[in-house]
């Protein structure tokens, strides 16, 4: 009887332990994707040829509607609900909003200040107030923040496939 109490036991830790992987599509620990060393992968994997500096997209983008890219930058902000979208600096001040392909994967919340390659589709959008709204709320701003939003914006935006963070 003892020994069935055993063999239960280690089951059951066996099942817990290999059921609390968290990690959510991610790869923790350095690793190297060719001659890029990164900590964490989140989403597809994807080949880092011909990387471009975010602050060439609209460059890249100038007479289409969006291109694919492999894209370079230091993130500005992250959502800190769930770590959803991010912003992206870029040289003009003005940061470029990312979101995830079919909101399939996320960031993690301290992913602010960290360098990020990412493969996805850039294109211009208009975001709504309503969303501006709900972006300043979800990155933890004031409510006189976000009460002072009235106005849509037209920006660089990136849907990404894969993003790497180092």
């Amino acid at each position: 009887m003892k020994s069935f109490f055993t063999i239960l036991t280690i089951a059951f830790g066996s099942i817990y332990f290999f059921s609390c992987n968290t990690s959510n599509n991610k790869e923790v620990v350095s690793k190297k994707m060719g001659a890029i060393e990164y900590d964490t992968l989140v989403g597809e994997s994807f080949k880092h040829e011909n990387i471009i500096a975010v602050n060439e997209i609209e460059q890249k983008l100038q007479g289409k509607e969006n291109v694919e890219l492999v894209i370079s930058g230091k993130i500005e902000s992250c959502c800190q609900k769930k770590g959803c979208w991010m912003r992206m600096e870029r040289d003009n001040g003005e940061p470029m909003m990312v979101t995830f392909k079919d909101y399939g994967f996320f960031v993690p919340l301290e992913s602010a200040g960290k360098t990020a390659i990412m493969k996805g589709i850039a294109y211009y959008d208009t975001i709504s107030v309503e969303m501006l709204k709900h972006y300043a709320e979800d990155a933890g701003k004031t409510q006189a923040e976000i009460d002072a939003i009235n106005a849509p914006e037209l920006a660089v935006s990136f849907e990404a496939t894969g993003v790497m963070l180092k």
